[in-house]
């Protein structure tokens, strides 16, 4: 009987009547809530700092991907024969990176573990052959391609969200930003390359020294760890060559060149 009005008086309180069993669960629901909301009376969510910055990203990349979504439905619904070549295009850009970043991956191991070209399993050599027999496109190839680069959607001012990204890694800088700091950062880094590239072309190439050589190579895209340095000489000169006769509006095309020019140089392949 005690322990019945004990219940009943709880119920009561409560505004219903429940079992201990379930007044107990409540409690904990109760406890855990407000572990999870903070204090009694407070309306704001307590998270640690980690789990905002994680929220963050969330919600960015999300509301990044809603508007890539909302940017190619407007392409191919106002432009559907552009916007198939520029799909095609984009596409191949895409997977002749993720190809040079995969051998790219595949050697450095095999730099590091002393491994030979025989050793390796089926899938890698079977890739680094393919990579191997690609073209490496030619200074007068990359430059007929500059009208491309100068407008819309290739501009440095239309690249949108995703292709910034992939060509932040590419300059070996961080993808993770709104993309007006992105597209910002881009062009003053690809500026100040083309700054170095005019000052470096009235010095010439011969006057630096084979670690300048390298370090100006890595700094333009190229890993220039284990190739030559006449190599590294010849393909800084066609960087030259293409950097020197892009105009301020057709930056894009020297920003993208880290890509063009980088994959499938015959100095890599060894």
């Amino acid at each position: 009987m005690a322990l019945s009005r004990v219940c009943w008086a709880r119920a009561a309180l409560w505004g219903s009547a429940v079992t201990p069993g379930l007044y107990v669960t409540r409690k904990l629901q109760l406890v855990r809530s407000g572990l999870a909301w903070g204090a009694p009376g407070s309306s704001k969510l307590h998270l640690s700092p980690k789990t905002d910055v994680k929220n963050l990203i969330s919600y960015v990349v999300t509301k990044t991907k809603v508007i890539n979504g909302k940017y190619h439905r407007f392409l191919g619904r106002h432009f559907p024969r552009f916007y198939v070549l520029y799909t095609i295009f984009m596409k191949g850009l895409h997977m002749l990176w993720a190809d040079a970043k995969k051998a790219r991956r595949i050697k450095t191991n095999m730099w590091k573990h002393n491994i030979k070209f025989h050793q390796l399993s089926y899938r890698e050599m079977e890739h680094l052959r393919q990579i191997q027999h690609g073209t490496h496109p030619a200074v007068h190839d990359i430059l007929a391609l500059r009208n491309c680069f100068s407008n819309y959607p290739l501009g440095m001012n239309q690249l949108h969200a995703l292709q910034m990204k992939a060509l932040s890694r590419a300059m070996l800088l961080t993808p993770y930003l709104p993309p007006l700091l992105l597209r910002h950062r881009l062009k003053t880094h690809t500026t100040v390359i083309h700054h170095l590239d005019k000052a470096l072309a009235k010095l010439g190439i011969g006057q630096l020294t084979a670690q300048e050589v390298k370090s100006a190579c890595y700094l333009r895209g190229l890993n220039s760890t284990h190739v030559a340095e006449d190599r590294c000489r010849t393909w800084l000169g066609e960087w030259l060559q293409i950097s020197c006769s892009l105009k301020e509006a057709e930056l894009s095309l020297l920003l993208h060149n880290v890509v063009l020019l980088s994959t499938n140089y015959i100095g890599t392949r060894r």
